[in-house]
């Protein structure tokens, strides 16, 4: 591991260090999650199991990505995770980071950053990339840990290490995507630009089941929502939801299938390889759902989803037959159901899929923050961004009055 150091700030004097953690297995896995997750609680009254905040923040889903092979050198996600010490060696805070040579897997498209750049004889790649590979869901960044008066201290001294890593390296720019809105704050305080997109959440309003849920909606819509979900089931299409030990190697298989089948044909390359979804179902069972549907005796389509304390985060979908609506049954309808049950607040769908409105998802903003370290890129990046969020805005507000809820 690398070690750069920090200067001191008149509020906090001491030397900070920031050590470059090149694997997750150098970082123990009680600290680092204690990192992100600082005040878990039980999943509910019956279990004593804890569930992570965020799924994907923890120790567990990030070294799968590592030991797995889908990120590293070779998949041009090259950990770089930053830590901050103080001078007697103590962990103040972390952020998972990585040394980038595209621009795939991101979900925040800077594709025509690079080009313009590029083609102004600059070099973009490599980019510091502070985010969970191939996961457009919001959660912590920079990891402080709980509360504490000098929280925000961590949060900004993290924010001035990012943009030392990225001189010291001779990086074009820092990218950190998803964020919750106390480390855009501290981004945006250390001059990192803003830049907003948006998904589609489900919100559960205290619903007791899915029946009360629709009786929310205007009286076609609710219609429209019942007969969905009756042709999604016929042919002898029946559901389960697999969690904790029924995720055996054999549903494993059998997903790996579907989303093979899928990835091949909507990115060419899928970015997640067999080994991985076994390291989570050992490490994660009980954070993960997978919704699988059979017909005549065996698995034709599934959705994999990941279990927050409060959230459930739908990832991956595939199937080896086709049938009218089972997508939406699989994916949003079975995780509604899913959320109602276990008392999760929202159901997070993924990144965009305006077809997810009429399923009762409402339009929310996603916020990313960009350090771009050229001050010609960073000026036209900062004009461009300004009109963007403008955009986002209006089409936000458009989408919001086409939800199925009943006005009023």
């Amino acid at each position: 591991m690398n070690e750069r150091s920090l200067p001191p700030r008149s509020d906090r004097p001491e030397a900070l260090s920031l050590r470059i953690a090149d694997k997750m297995s150098a970082i123990s896995p009680e600290l680092w999650d204690g990192l992100a997750d600082p005040q878990p609680v039980a999943s509910d009254e019956q279990s004593s199991r804890m569930r992570p905040g965020n799924p994907f923040l923890t120790h567990a889903f990030l070294s799968a990505l590592e030991e797995s092979g889908c990120v590293g050198r070779k998949a041009g996600w090259l950990p770089q995770h930053l830590i901050l010490e103080d001078q007697s060696g103590k962990i103040l805070a972390a952020t998972p980071a990585y040394l980038k040579s595209h621009s795939q897997g991101e979900y925040v498209f800077d594709w025509g950053w690079a080009d313009a750049f590029e083609q102004a004889g600059g070099r973009y790649y490599p980019k510091l990339q502070i985010s969970v590979p191939f996961t457009p869901a919001t959660g912590p960044r920079l990891l402080v840990g709980g509360g504490g008066e000098d929280e925000e201290f961590r949060r900004r001294a993290l924010c001035e290490g990012i943009k030392t890593f990225t001189g010291q390296f001779g990086l074009s720019s820092a990218h950190a995507t998803f964020l919750t809105a106390a480390d855009l704050a501290a981004l945006e305080d250390s001059g990192f630009l803003h830049r907003t997109d948006t998904q589609f959440h489900f919100v559960n309003r205290g619903y007791q089941s899915y029946d009360d849920f629709l009786a929310t909606l205007a009286s076609r819509k609710r219609k429209a929502l019942k007969k969905e979900r009756r042709e999604a089931l016929e042919d002898g299409i029946t559901v389960e939801w697999l969690t904790g030990r029924d995720l055996t190697e054999g549903a494993w298989d059998a997903f790996f299938e579907f989303y093979m089948d899928t990835g091949s044909r909507k990115w060419g390359r899928p970015y997640l390889n067999r080994r991985f979804f076994s390291l989570v179902g050992e490490r994660m069972a009980n954070d993960i759902l997978l919704v699988m549907a059979r017909r005549e005796g065996r698995y034709i389509a599934g959705a994999l989803n990941f279990i927050g304390r409060e959230t459930l985060y739908g990832r991956y979908w595939g199937c080896i037959e086709n049938h009218p609506n089972l997508h939406f049954e699989l994916c949003y309808h079975q995780a509604i159901d899913f959320a109602l049950a276990e008392k999760l607040e929202l159901v997070e769908a993924g990144a965009q899929g305006e077809h997810k409105l009429a399923r009762g998802y409402e339009p929310v903003t996603t916020h990313s923050a960009h350090y771009i370290a050229h001050e010609g890129l960073r000026r036209a990046v900062e004009d461009y961004l300004e009109t963007e969020r403008e955009h986002v805005a209006e089409v936000g507000d458009l989408l919001g009055e086409h939800t199925p809820y009943r006005k009023g």
